[in-house]
């Protein structure tokens, strides 16, 4: 099922999420629900709280389809390591048509369970790091722009206003 993507505004986007605590079949087919919603949405990846759901629960593929072994669920994450940086243009499938520098981390470690619980830890470079410190921000209640400089965001907040007001967002 593709579940339509949360849009900035949303409360649920701003808030920390829950943590996952039951592994079970209900689990399995959200995130297999996450996967598809996130390919719909052409995005790399998707946190739970991006589809109305406050838990503590994304998935990443930077790939985009082209290696099934590359597909990654994250619950309970936590970012253990982080290392170099890296600037470049990131966007966000609930902030949609825009994009800003964002700088971040070149190599990122994380700690967490995957669709059965399981703990493992996975470090990334470049852009899997990226998308590690992005998903892990939305399930702490961040977004992408809190990282850019306050006059981008508010220019951004305001574009985003006009389009609320139009009916176009």
């Amino acid at each position: 099922m593709i579940y339509p993507i949360v849009k900035f505004g949303n409360p649920v986007l701003e808030k920390p999420a829950a943590p996952v605590t039951e592994f079970n079949e209900e689990l399995k087919k959200l995130v297999e629900d996450m996967f598809e919603s996130m390919y719909a949405a052409k995005g790399v990846g998707l946190a739970a709280p991006q589809i109305g759901i406050s838990k503590r629960l994304a998935v990443i593929d930077i790939t985009f389809k082209e290696d099934p072994t590359a597909r990654l669920v994250l619950a309970n994450p936590e970012i253990i390591h982080k290392e170099g940086k890296q600037t470049q243009s990131e966007g966000c499938l609930s902030i949609p048509e825009f994009r800003e520098s964002v700088t971040r981390a070149h190599k990122v470690t994380i700690r967490a369970q995957d669709v059965d619980g399981k703990w493992y830890e996975k470090t990334g470079e470049e852009l899997l790091a990226r998308a590690f410190l992005h998903e892990t921000d939305h399930l702490n209640g961040k977004l992408y722009i809190s990282h850019i400089s306050a006059l981008k965001r508010d220019l951004m907040k305001r574009k985003i206003r006009k389009l609320v007001k139009a009916g176009a967002w």
